[in-house]
């Protein structure tokens, strides 16, 4: 399993940390593994941790009253999620789920909230932290409600690729279809016609296991034909 200095030390939120911040970082975060389909925190649970992943991908979801599931995002290698509601005390609003064998990172409140107190730099990475996830989640509402399911699917991909909320993606994602349409909310089958279509237009090439983006940009305009 990584430890949490290696992890830790390829974050951008850790390059402008003193080192006293940086070693409390690393020396007070622990790294658990998640099985596939167990939860990685659950809504309505005090926030207690700012949450890495390490390695594998998650899923931000949520069950409506009458049972229905939702998907907002994925998050893959290299994402942190839960400032939010570190910065807000309030319970969490939505399950974290484990779509395939997962290493997670728990950063222990008092921790972050030391660096917050003590870094002009981890401070001004947690305001374009958020704001590209105000971002994010502005363009997926956008998308459920203009966008076909191609379209939709291509954005959905092109989310995962953002530096600065995942900086460990490359160009080659390891995700199964049936993933993406756990992300996007879409059939395994209309997922799979989607990415023919997608493949075809050359923006996307689909390998065993994963997708590899050809064209990121054009992912990220594209529009249903």
């Amino acid at each position: 399993m990584p430890k949490p200095a290696e992890f830790i030390a390829a974050a951008h939120w850790a390059r402008g940390l003193e080192p006293g911040l940086r070693e409390r970082a690393i020396a007070e975060t622990v790294v658990r593994p998640a099985p596939a389909g167990t939860l990685v925190c659950r809504k309505g649970e005090a926030v207690e941790h700012w949450i890495g992943v390490v390695d594998g991908l998650v899923k931000m979801a949520n069950v409506s009253l009458d049972g229905r599931p939702t998907s907002f995002t994925g998050i893959p290698s290299g994402g942190w999620f839960g400032e939010g509601s570190l910065l807000k005390d309030e319970p969490r609003r939505y399950d974290i789920v484990a779509l395939r064998e997962s290493t997670i990172a728990y950063m222990p409140r008092a921790t972050f909230m030391a660096l917050l107190d003590g870094s002009v730099a981890f401070n001004r990475f947690l305001l374009v932290q958020l704001n590209e996830r105000l971002g994010q989640f502005i363009a997926m509402v956008e998308h459920d409600r203009l966008l076909g399911p191609d379209a939709r699917l291509a954005r959905g991909l092109a989310a995962l690729f953002n530096p600065h909320l995942y900086p460990g993606i490359g160009a080659t994602l390891p995700i199964s279809q049936e993933e993406i349409g756990q992300l996007v909310g879409l059939s395994r089958q209309r997922v799979n016609q989607a990415l023919k279509r997608l493949q075809q237009r050359g923006l996307l090439r689909v390998e065993y296991g994963g997708v590899t983006v050809l064209d990121l940009e054009g992912l990220r305009r594209c529009e249903d034909r």
